[in-house]
């Protein structure tokens, strides 16, 4: 599913939603998001999920091409882990 998709969920759901307004909301949760995110904080979405960020250390990686060893900088990164309602819809066998 796109951002645009969602949008256009968001439009059929409520009918009374303008494209633009439905697009405000998407952005809005999207960038509050991504703040959240890129200071460190925590976000949880009962039966969704949780995005946290994980901090990795410096280590000796080793380029594919070459095989020249080269120094990997330490970095954080952002990490989904689904929750336990979603992880169970998705493997639950499809009734078609």
């Amino acid at each position: 599913m796109t951002k645009f998709q969602l949008i256009q969920k968001l439009m059929e759901r409520s009918n009374t939603l303008a494209q633009q307004d439905a697009k405000t909301i998407v952005n809005t949760i999207f960038s509050s998001m991504s703040n959240a995110i890129a200071k460190g904080e925590r976000i949880e979405i009962r039966g969704f999920g949780n995005f946290t960020v994980r901090t990795y250390q410096s280590y000796q990686g080793r380029n594919p091409r070459t095989g020249t060893k080269v120094e990997v900088l330490p970095k954080k990164l952002p990490f989904f882990k689904v929750g336990k309602e979603l992880k169970e819809r998705v493997d639950k066998p499809s009734t078609r």
